[in-house]
C-alpha cells in the first residue's frame, strides 16, 4: 500500500496527484491513492501485483465480479452497431430490450421507464416526476418527506433529501426545505408512523422519499419491511406518493430483487442505478405508475417532463444492462447469492457475541458490524480510517462508514474470500476497536 512519501510513488501516482481531484477524499490527510490496474471477479490488482479483495463491489455497484467476458463481449458487441443515439425523437433496441426484461421483475403497478445516468439523477427525477405530476393536476403540494439519516445522493435535490450527516454543510442554506421523519428503527416503529401521519397532516406533501430497509451511506442502519409496509399504506391513505430509493438496496442486494419485494404496498416510484449494470458503465432509471405517465399527458406543451441528459437511454449502457440481467437470471447466481446470504448469517451469529461488537445487522448479501467507541457514532469517527488502512494493508479493501464496517460483495466471492474479510474484521475488533 502506498504512503505520502513521495519517494515512494509511482510514476502513475505522481501524476495523479499533479491533475485528479479524487471524490469524498481529503487530500490534505489522505495517503496517496493506490493504483490498481487490474480487475478479475472479487478481486484487485495493483501495480506491484499485490491482489486486493474487493469487498464493497467497488461502491456498491459491482455485482457480478470485475471485468466479466461475458459482460465486456455484449458491450463490444453494440459498441460496434450503434454506440450512442440522441434519445429525444428516436429509440433503439437495446433500450426497448431492457425496458421489458426490467418490467418482469418491477412490481406491478411499474408501467413507465426514464433513463438517465446516475443514481442521484435518477432521484432527482423521481422528485420532479412527484413534484409535476400534482402541478399538472393544478393541485398545490409543496413539501417532500424524507428520513432523518437519509442519503440519496449529490446533486442539489438529492441532498436536500437527504438527511444531515455533516455531508453538506457547505450547502445547507441553498437547500430546498424537506419534513423530515425518524426511522422506522425496531423500538421506534409507532414513533416514526405517528410521524408521517403528522407530516402529512401538517403540511402539503407530495411525496415520502424512502431507501428501502438498508439506509447505505448513514451505516447500513436497517428496518423491517413491516414496519415500512405501514408507512407506504399511510401515503396511499392521504394520496401522497411514494418513491422507493433502489439505487444500492436492488439487484438481490437485499436477498430479493428489490428491496420492495419485501412489501405489500408498492411505491409509486422506483429509482435504480448501481447494480443496473453491474457496475461497469454507467446508467440509471425511474419508473413509474401509468397514473403518473398520464398526467403528463397533455396539448398543453408545458405539462412535458423536461429533463433529459446526452447519455440518456445510451444504447451500449443499455446493452451492459442486458448483459448483466443475463447473468442474474442465471440459477448459479441465484445460488451464489443464497450462498453468501447464508454466510453472513452465520458471521453475524458469531461476531455479535463480540464485546466489542456494538451491534451487527444483515440483510441479504450485506453484513454490518458496528464497533463499540468511546467517541461519538457518526459518519466522521476516528476509527473509520484506522480501519480502512488496516483492511487494506491486509489486502482487503471495505470502506468504513465510521465506526461500522461493512461488507457487500460481488456474488462471484467465494466462501474463502469471504472467510478471510470475516477474519480480518474479528482481529479488528479484538487489535484496534
Amino acid at each position: 500500500m502506498s504512503s505520502n512519501n513521495s519517494s515512494d510513488l509511482s510514476d502513475l501516482q505522481i501524476r495523479d496527484a499533479k491533475y485528479i481531484w479524487h471524490p469524498y477524499t481529503q487530500h490534505a490527510t489522505a495517503k496517496t491513492p493506490l493504483p490498481i490496474v487490474k480487475g478479475k471477479g472479487a478481486l484487485l490488482f495493483d501495480e506491484n501485483g499485490n491482489e486486493y479483495i474487493d469487498g464493497v463491489a467497488s461502491w456498491w455497484t459491482n455485482t457480478l465480479g470485475h471485468s466479466h467476458p461475458y459482460i465486456a463481449e455484449k458491450v463490444y458487441a453494440q459498441m460496434l452497431d450503434l454506440e450512442h443515439l440522441i434519445f429525444a425523437g428516436f429509440t433503439h433496441k437495446p433500450a426497448v430490450d431492457l425496458a421489458e426484461r426490467l418490467m418482469k421483475h418491477l412490481p406491478d403497478n411499474q408501467a413507465k421507464v426514464f433513463f438517465s445516468d446516475n443514481g442521484s439523477t435518477a432521484v432527482e427525477i423521481g422528485v420532479k416526476m412527484a413534484i409535476q405530476y400534482f402541478h399538472n393536476k393544478d393541485i398545490n403540494r409543496k413539501k417532500l418527506i424524507t428520513f432523518e439519516n437519509a442519503f440519496h445522493g449529490e446533486t442539489f435535490g438529492a441532498m436536500s433529501a437527504s438527511g444531515d450527516l455533516g455531508l453538506n454543510n457547505a450547502y445547507s442554506e441553498h437547500l430546498f426545505e424537506v419534513i423530515r421523519i425518524p426511522e422506522p428503527y425496531k423500538g421506534q416503529e409507532e414513533k416514526s408512523a405517528q410521524a408521517l401521519e403528522k407530516a402529512i397532516a401538517e403540511n402539503n406533501a407530495y411525496a415520502f422519499l424512502f431507501e428501502p430497509l438498508i439506509q447505505g451511506a448513514s451505516g447500513m442502519n436497517m428496518y423491517a419491511p413491516a414496519a415500512l409496509d405501514r408507512l407506504l399504506g399511510i401515503c396511499k391513505d392521504n394520496g401522497v406518493l411514494t418513491i422507493a430509493d433502489e439505487v444500492m438496496t436492488g439487484f438481490y442486494r437485499t436477498g430479493r430483487f428489490f428491496a420492495c419485494d419485501y412489501l405489500e404496498n408498492k411505491p409509486d416510484i422506483m429509482t435504480l442505478a448501481k447494480g443496473l449494470t453491474a457496475g461497469a458503465l454507467p446508467l440509471s432509471i425511474t419508473t413509474c405508475t401509468q397514473d403518473i405517465f398520464d398526467a403528463f399527458l397533455s396539448n398543453d406543451k408545458h405539462k412535458t417532463l423536461f429533463h433529459g441528459h446526452s447519455f440518456t437511454g445510451n444504447p451500449t449502457g443499455c446493452a451492459c444492462a442486458l448483459a448483466s440481467l443475463d447473468i442474474l437470471e442465471r440459477e448459479e447466481t441465484i445460488q451464489d447469492i443464497e450462498r453468501i446470504c447464508t454466510r453472513h448469517a452465520e458471521f453475524k451469529a458469531h461476531i455479535e457475541k463480540h464485546p466489542k461488537a456494538k451491534d451487527v445487522r444483515q440483510q441479504g448479501t450485506i453484513v454490518a458490524v458496528e464497533f463499540l467507541t468511546s467517541t461519538e457514532t457518526s459518519y466522521f469517527n476516528d476509527l473509520r480510517d484506522k480501519l480502512y488502512y488496516f483492511f487494506l494493508e491486509n489486502g482487503v479493501l471495505l470502506r468504513p462508514l465510521g465506526n461500522v464496517i461493512y461488507v457487500l460483495p460481488p456474488y462471484c466471492m467465494t466462501d474463502a474470500q469471504l472467510k478471510k474479510i470475516y477474519g480480518l474484521i474479528e482481529r479488528a475488533l479484538d487489535e484496534i476497536a
